[in-house]
Order: structure tokens, then C-alpha cells, then sequence
């Protein structure tokens, strides 16, 4: 029998070798799905240029499968390409293709179609473990010919993601360890936890190096470091993510590189984490819940990274560079030069069809007694509209049970009002009773990708109640998932659709803003930005030079509660007012 390759980085003694000689990894994490395939090598040079020796990227499965049994790896999706361009650059690469990633993406990278089918999430439970098995084997043959061992830049490989935080299970632990290797993954195995020592014992594996994750936390980590394994932060939070709601969260240069640098002086190794953090596109943007309230995360992943979310460098970038610099045998590559930004300009935003025109237009996908969830009828986020005939007595209030998230509630074609998840569930119905036509447009603000809320289902989950009664007899519409939506346009108002339109000469990046405008879905030239809303922080959304084209450039945008009157495209992002944060 052949014998086994052996694997480019080993640790022992408390030190990483890499090709048998001391080394300290050096790493950053860049998302290949946050960022437009365009603009890959341009944000993998950036980083190469701070001093890094190596990327780390998460794989986010629902961005691969979207629809069971439909896996995408083109395009956007083409993740081999992304780890080849790094290795072209000179950098190693650090895969985490854990079934979740956290990430504050939706659903934590899980499927929805997979968690509307079991709750046991992150467990051995053989219908998680049967869709994660079919997913490895279409995954890892695009990454196993891309390891060291074959010539490829993948040196580091996580088994599962702060999996101490979460569960015990640690049969599942070890059939995602033995599905890596069984499937030709021969490269160094790492977990990567807390420091805690409860989470540590959790989430780690035998056959795989122990790290960490941490804003501040050097001495925790060295205290709780396992056997002789190497010092490693997979995750120094030198920033933070934002909640629709919150301040804009950043962490000054003199602290993050405070904490890099303790990190080295213990002999340790790091990943940024984000070393450029890119955009929650789409609707891929996850959530939180803090026990109270349900926190969805931001369209910009910007994450005041040393990288910022249009390739700008700021001063943790240069605080790094300068801080990486020693470790290497020559000069570091040349500092690209600033992105380009196109001139600021506004254009009217001209309405064409109302909320409940865009509804209506959709079609009806089913019919049902109760309400469905989002996963029963395969929707992945956005919107989906209820509609049903009603009556009702006088002095009555309409209640939604187990909303997940947000509605906006129509009677006849005038509107009620808006119910919020973990908000009051109730609004008043006319106070001389009658009957009408009901319809209920929900929408999905985010999946919830940490804790035990993980793969929590959306929409009207616990059905409607007039008084005490149930509304029975529902029809169902839902937006297609990317794709600007159909509308035919009765009369235009003051919510729904507008469309506005720049002529430029040159492709170039922007950052657009919608004043006036209360909450609303942005799609330009076809391709859907993201949301904005009113709450904040987070006003401009970044549109990333290769979706604009010479000429004319369309934009769209879905209002569901009020529309604004232009759109501007700034020179300037604006994150919204900043706090000082650091994560723990």
C-alpha cells in the first residue's frame, strides 16, 4: 500500500512547523461569498500587502445548495478559484467548511431547507448527518487536489465552528473529523473555541489542534492551550458587526493591535477576524436574539476591518502590516492603490406599482386552513404575502401567533399597521366590525446563525386570531428569491415599488443612499444590494464597481412601509454613529 501523504503544517512541542521548519501562521479572513468574484484577487493582494501568510474563509453551504440536491460551485460559487487565486498571490489557505459557520449569515451557512426538516441541528441525528454527508461529497472534491499535499495552497482545514458554545455531541464531532479524512482531506486539522474551559472540553476532537477565538483573551488562552498544541487565535476580533437598531460598532487601532501583539509575544499565531469583511448581499444577512429580542444583522459586513468593505486601508491596516512585516525573509508586496468611487449625484425615485400591487402580482403557490411557514413552502427569506377572507365583531383585535419576523397588515387594501417579532402580536380591527379580505405581507429579517434559536422557522408559525377565533382558508404568494419581482401597476403609492436610473461613463464603486425612505429591499441593475431602514446604523449601501455598467443603470427598490423621493450616490460610506465595542 501507498503510504500516506504527510501533512504540510504539523505542531508539537507548542510550535506549528510548516515543511518542517518553525512558523507562525499569519492569516485574515476574506469570505469569497461576501465579495463580488471580480474583485477577489484585488481584496486577496490587499491582504497579502498588510503582511498576511495566509487566508482563512469559511464555506457557506446554503450558498452552495440552495435548493437540496442543486449544488453550485460557478461564479460567484466557484470557491476552487477563489483558494487557486490565493495561492497565485503566495498565500496559504485556512478552509472552514464546518457544516456552520456562524459568520452572522443566514441560518449560521445551514440550509433552510434542511433545518425545516429537524431541529437537531449540529448533531449526530441521521437526517442532519445524511444531508451533511451528501454535501461533503460534493464539497470536497473541489478542495481535496487544492491541498499542499498536492502542489495546492490548503494547509488548514476546521472540523466544526465554536462547537463548545453549542452542544456535547461528540459522535457528531467525530464523523465530521473521519468524513475529512475518509474523503482525502490529509492536511492539519483544527477546532476553534472560546476560552472558556467548558467549551474548550466541548468542542474539542482528538486528531485535531485545539484554537481559540477572542477580542481580548491571551492569557485564557494560554492557560487553557491543550497538550503541546501550537497558540492559535483562528478568530481576533478586531472589529464588530452590526445590528439594525445599534450603533455602529468599532475597535481602535491601538487596541486591536494591542491584543495581535501579545498574541505574538506568547509565541502564538492569528487570524483576523475580518481581516475584510465585504457584504451581507442579498438577503443573506443573519440574526441574533439576546433572550428578549430578535437582532438581525446589517446589510455591510464592514466589520471596521483593516480592510475596509470597498477595499479601503485604514490604520489597523498599516498597525498590522507593520506588526507582520518581521516575520517574513523579504519586503512585503507593494500597498495597492485606493479604490475608485464615482462622483456624487441624485436622481429621482419615481414610483410604479404599491405594496399590494407587487403582492398580488405573484403567484399563488398554495393554499392551506393555517398559515405555512417560510420552510414549508420553500421559501428561503424575503417576503411572503398571506392572504384570507374575514369577518369580524365589533370592538376586535387581529393577533399573530409566533410571528418570525415582521408584518405588514392590510384590510381591503387599507393598511392596519406593522407587528414585529418579539413586539406586541396585535392590532385593532375596525371598531364598528365587518369583513374583508385580510392580507398579511411577512418578511424574514434574518436567520438566526448563533445559539440554541439557530434554524428557528419563519412566518406566521402559530396561525391568526380574530378575538379568540382562528382565521382559516389561506392563500399564499411569495417574492422569488433574487430576481426583481413582477408588479402590475393598479396605482402607485406611497409604499412598493420605484425605480430610479444613473447614466454613467465609467464602472466605478458608490455607495448609495435613500433618504426619506422607512425600510425597503434595493436591487441594481437586477442584482439585489441588500435592505436599507430608517432604524439604522447602517445608511448607504456599498454597490461594488463590476454591477454598473457605461450608460444607463437601473435601480429598483421595495419599500413595505414608505418611500423616499431620490436616490444618492455618496462619496462617502456613512456606518452610522460609531461606539467603541469589543467582543468577548
Amino acid at each position: 500500500m501507498p503510504t500516506p501523504a504527510s501533512p504540510a503544517l504539523t505542531w508539537r512541542d507548542g510550535q506549528i512547523f510548516r515543511d518542517g521548519r518553525p512558523h507562525r501562521i499569519l492569516s485574515g479572513a476574506v469570505h469569497y461569498f461576501r465579495i463580488h468574484p471580480d474583485q477577489w484577487e484585488d481584496r486577496l493582494r490587499r491582504l497579502a500587502a498588510m503582511g498576511a501568510n495566509t487566508v482563512d474563509t469559511y464555506v457557506a453551504w446554503n450558498f452552495h445548495e440552495r435548493t437540496e440536491g442543486e449544488v453550485d460551485f460557478t461564479g460567484w460559487r466557484d470557491l476552487a478559484r477563489f483558494i487557486r487565486l490565493a495561492g497565485e498571490i503566495g498565500l496559504d489557505v485556512f478552509v472552514r467548511p464546518s457544516p456552520y459557520i456562524c459568520a452572522e449569515w443566514s441560518n449560521g451557512g445551514i440550509p433552510s431547507w434542511l433545518s425545516g426538516r429537524t431541529r437537531a441541528l449540529r448533531t449526530s441525528d441521521p437526517v442532519f448527518l445524511a444531508a451533511v454527508d451528501a454535501w461533503y461529497d460534493a464539497l470536497i472534491p473541489q478542495l481535496e487536489p487544492l491541498q499542499a499535499v498536492h502542489g495546492g495552497p490548503i494547509r488548514l482545514i476546521q472540523v466544526e465552528n465554536e462547537y463548545g458554545s453549542f452542544g456535547s455531541d461528540a459522535a457528531y464531532l467525530a464523523h465530521l473529523r473521519d468524513g475529512l479524512r475518509s474523503r482525502g482531506m490529509v492536511e492539519m486539522l483544527t477546532t476553534a473555541d472560546g476560552t472558556t474551559a467548558d467549551m474548550v472540553e466541548h468542542g474539542s476532537i482528538p486528531g485535531t489542534m485545539g484554537t481559540f477565538t477572542f477580542g481580548t483573551g491571551v492569557p485564557l488562552a494560554v492557560e487553557l492551550r491543550r497538550d503541546d498544541h501550537h497558540l492559535m487565535c483562528s478568530e481576533l476580533w478586531g472589529g464588530w458587526f452590526d445590528h439594525w437598531g445599534e450603533k455602529h460598532h468599532v475597535r481602535s487601532a491601538d487596541s486591536m493591535i494591542a491584543t495581535v501583539h501579545e498574541l505574538l509575544e506568547a509565541g502564538g499565531s492569528v487570524s483576523l477576524y475580518m481581516a475584510h469583511g465585504g457584504t451581507n448581499f442579498g438577503l443573506w444577512n443573519g440574526a441574533n436574539h439576546d433572550g428578549r429580542l430578535l437582532q438581525p444583522t446589517v446589510t455591510s459586513y464592514d466589520s471596521d476591518a483593516p480592510i475596509g468593505e470597498d477595499g479601503t486601508l485604514n490604520d489597523k491596516f498599516h498597525a498590522l502590516r507593520a506588526a507582520f512585516a518581521p516575520f517574513h525573509d523579504g519586503d512585503l508586496p507593494p500597498i495597492p492603490d485606493a479604490p475608485r468611487r464615482q462622483p456624487a449625484a441624485s436622481a429621482p425615485l419615481l414610483p410604479t406599482a404599491s405594496l399590494l400591487d407587487v403582492v398580488r402580482a405573484q403567484p399563488m403557490v398554495a393554499t392551506a386552513p393555517q398559515p405555512l411557514s417560510y420552510e414549508q413552502l420553500g421559501a428561503e427569506d424575503g417576503l411572503v404575502a398571506y392572504e384570507a377572507q374575514v369577518s369580524f365583531p365589533a370592538d376586535t383585535t387581529l393577533q399573530l401567533l409566533e410571528l418570525r419576523d415582521r408584518a405588514t397588515v392590510f384590510l381591503d387594501d387599507v393598511r392596519l399597521g406593522t407587528i414585529e417579532h418579539d413586539g406586541t402580536a396585535t392590532l385593532a380591527l375596525p371598531a364598528a366590525g365587518g369583513a374583508g379580505r385580510l392580507t398579511v405581507v411577512t418578511e424574514s429579517l434574518g436567520r438566526i446563525n448563533y445559539g440554541a434559536l439557530t434554524g428557528e422557522h419563519k412566518g406566521v408559525l402559530g396561525g391568526v386570531l380574530v378575538g379568540r377565533r382562528f382565521v382559516h382558508g389561506w392563500e399564499h404568494r411569495m417574492l422569488p428569491r433574487d430576481a426583481v419581482p413582477a408588479a402590475d401597476a393598479a396605482a402607485a403609492g406611497a409604499d412598493g415599488f420605484a425605480a430610479a436610473s444613473f447614466d454613467i461613463d465609467e464602472p466605478a464603486d458608490a455607495w448609495l443612499a435613500f433618504p426619506g425612505g422607512a425600510r425597503g429591499m434595493v436591487w441594481l441593475n437586477g442584482f439585489l444590494l441588500g435592505r436599507y431602514w430608517q432604524r439604522g446604523p447602517q445608511v448607504t449601501l456599498y454597490a461594488p464597481a463590476p454591477l454598473w455598467r457605461a450608460g444607463r443603470n437601473e435601480i429598483m427598490v421595495l419599500d413595505t412601509d414608505r418611500l423616499g423621493a431620490t436616490v444618492e450616490i455618496c462619496e462617502q460610506p456613512d456606518f452610522g454613529e460609531v461606539e467603541e465595542f469589543i467582543g468577548s
